[in-house]
């Protein structure tokens, strides 16, 4: 394919005070650039195939950029005068988005296209984008047209007032020193006590999660439980209710039967009402092995506390550490031990570089937003390839979960692939489960990367069907759960490496209540279907209904977790995706070999098959051109029917 001039890829500002003058290079300069090639392309409408779609590239690969530094920024950037700054700078992205999509002169020059004269992979990104097109509207009536943009940016607008609210809210329980029995002492030195005499405890994640594995005090974690729960509310009740709103209206205006049913069209599940039908069928797979390990969570419940008849959402992963401890000889207090912050991070990528054959090469003097971000060039076959940013320590105003981000797509013979990672761990300790989700995301990432050598902007790195979009990282998991994996860098203070028996026990325990686990993950996915597939106006009772219905642990009272619930802002009616991309992650892992997880040439067939594709063929065949099969679901239902065994 042809191109026009390669676009630039702009340097982070060198100091703190540039970064508001960078947005404005990087997002309104790229924007105009976007504009600037569909004005030559909408010039020049007899221009050959090849030159037409060459230059809605551009605009795409400019487009792009300026979504991609916006979006970041908006999470991560230290002081709010930037993040305000790049909102604004992802609203003009999002409006010019708009505008294009409904441009109808835009979209007859595109349908016009010969696409006998493209390549397979030019035919495939036409292909695409006049679905697209299609789908946005563009084919309707004017008055149809200006409503759906009218509600395209407000979409984008109370999206951003949503995840505002959740990152914008921590929560503190004040608490006894003697409420802090049964943590870590390390954590506990990190929690001092105030001049009122109490502990401070707040509703980030470095708080929340060891806190409600460790704390005996059960009142203390109902307490912590109960104000995470409550994150946003009432300030995002009538914001999210606002969007539902919204997206029907999108939905039907488009003629679809609701919003599940127009955002499903282009996923691998294909219909809004196979959500239901999939989120029934893992419930119902999953209910015996959930049912039978929360049955052990109450019975040692009850030897604490003889009168309870149910295990609490409170109780639950203090209970499971007990279990993990008594009956499994794992005590996550001793395992972290293992897992000093800094060894992880570089045991990650010496993990990934072996695995992929990539190398990682520290940039000392690279401008950052925060003194915590660390920067690699990546390099495969001594060629850079991309770049990374590692910013993985919470601070106030931050992205409150586990993230990739793009800073720029790469494409091919113009610009590197930056991806970034944005999660909230501990600075010296970590759990193992922290240890699981940094090598889940760094799957994002990796992909990101690798598959940043496209010269289409539309296959550039994640970029496929958004219910394949987790398998990578859910299968990368596995390494953090391998002995001989872990053992190249888990170490204690004494630098022993972890013990494989230990990791053996850490294996069986983890398997213990993985069927309640995906109870509650199908609870999640039941509130992002139903709640927009139906209108209503107490999102409280229906959360309260579906867990009742899913879940096997009681609501809280007086909560709603649905105000916090950032998924429904992006994944929208999506969110059992992360339980579709796991059935598949399961096969795709089923092509290793469990005894070398190291082998050359299965990783990186799957390396050059599955992540370096990106977007460039469907999902399933990209599956199946990895697995040469078609995917099952067979590995999937044997790991969850297995007992773990004590």
């Amino acid at each position: 394919m042809t191109t026009s001039t390669p676009l630039s890829a702009l340097p982070l500002p060198p100091t703190d005070e540039g970064w508001e003058e960078w947005l404005a290079q990087r997002c309104d300069g790229q924007l105009e650039q976007a504009r600037t090639a569909v004005e030559q392309l909408k010039a020049d409408p007899g221009a050959d195939a090849v030159t037409v779609l060459a230059r809605w590239n551009d605009a795409s690969i400019a487009l792009g950029n300026a979504f991609a530094a916006a979006s970041l920024m908006s999470q991560v950037h230290p002081r709010e005068a930037v993040r305000t700054r790049a909102e604004a700078a992802e609203q003009a992205a999002h409006k010019l988005s708009t505008d294009l999509s409904l441009d109808r002169a835009l979209f007859d020059i595109l349908a016009a296209v010969d696409a006998d004269a493209l390549d397979e992979g030019g035919q495939r990104v036409l292909r695409l984008t006049l679905r697209d097109f299609r789908r946005s509207g563009v084919d309707r009536d004017e008055a149809t047209r200006e409503r759906l943009r009218a509600l395209a940016e407000r979409e984008t607008l109370v999206g951003q007032e949503f995840s505002k609210n959740i990152r914008d809210d921590v929560r503190r329980v004040h608490l006894e020193p003697e409420q802090l029995a049964g943590m870590p002492k390390d954590w506990v030195d990190a929690h001092p006590v105030g001049e009122d005499g109490r502990v401070e405890v707040t509703t980030d994640y470095p708080d929340v999660v060891p806190f409600m594995s460790f704390a005996r005090d059960h009142t203390a974690r109902a307490a912590l439980r109960t104000e995470f729960l409550n994150r946003a509310w009432p300030a995002n009740d009538g914001v999210l209710k606002e969007l539902l709103a919204l997206r029907a209206e999108h939905a039907s205006l488009l003629g679809y039967d609701g919003w599940p049913d127009y955002d499903a069209e282009i996923k691998m599940i294909g219909r809004g009402a196979a959500i239901g039908e999939f989120i029934d069928e893992i419930a119902a797979l999953a209910g015996e092995s959930g049912r039978r390990d929360v049955a052990v969570l109450l019975a040692r419940l009850q030897q604490d506390r003889p009168g309870d008849t149910t295990v609490a959402g409170s109780d639950a992963a203090y209970y499971a550490e007990v279990i993990r401890r008594e009956n499994f000889d794992v005590d996550a207090q001793t395992v972290r031990t293992y897992f000093d912050f800094a060894a992880v991070r570089q045991g990650l990528l010496d993990v990934t570089g072996r695995l992929f054959g990539l190398d990682y090469r520290r940039v000392e003097d690279a401008p950052v937003w925060h003194e915590d971000v660390a920067v690699y060039d990546v390099l495969l076959d001594g060629e850079a390839i991309g770049r990374i940013h590692l910013d993985l320590h919470p601070r106030e105003g931050k992205y409150k979960h586990a993230a990739q981000f793009d800073l720029q797509p790469g494409i091919a013979g113009r610009q590197l692939a930056e991806g970034v990672l944005v999660c909230n761990f501990p600075r010296g300790l970590m759990e193992h489960s922290d240890v699981v989700t940094l090598f889940h995301e760094f799957g994002h990432l990796v992909h990101h990367v690798l598959a940043g050598r496209h010269p289409w902007a539309r296959f550039s790195g994640v970029a496929t069907e958004w219910d394949f979009v987790e398998a990578p990282s859910q299968m990368l998991e596995e390494w953090a759960w391998d002995a001989t994996v872990l053992r190249t860098f888990a170490r204690n203070a004494a630098g022993e490496p972890i013990p494989a028996e230990l990791v053996a026990r850490m294996k069986a325990a983890d398997d213990f209540g993985k069927g309640y686990l995906a109870r509650t993950q199908m609870f999640y996915a039941a509130v992002s279907y139903r709640l927009h597939r139906e209108q209503v106006e107490d999102t409280t009772a229906v959360v309260r209904s579906l867990q009742e219905h899913y879940d096997l642990f009681p609501y809280t009272e007086g909560t709603h977790f649905q105000a916090a619930f950032g998924h429904l802002e992006g994944y929208s009616s999506a969110y059992y995706t992360y339980m579709w991309s796991l059935v598949i992650a399961k096969d795709l892992f089923s092509a290793f070999d469990k005894d070398d997880l190291f082998a050359d040439t299965t990783a990186l067939r799957y390396r050059d098959r599955i992540l370096a594709a990106g977007g460039s063929k469907d999902a399933a065949d990209l599956v199946e051109d990895f697995l040469g099969r078609p995917y099952s679901p067979e590995a999937f239902r044997r790991w969850l029917e297995e007992a773990p065994q004590a």
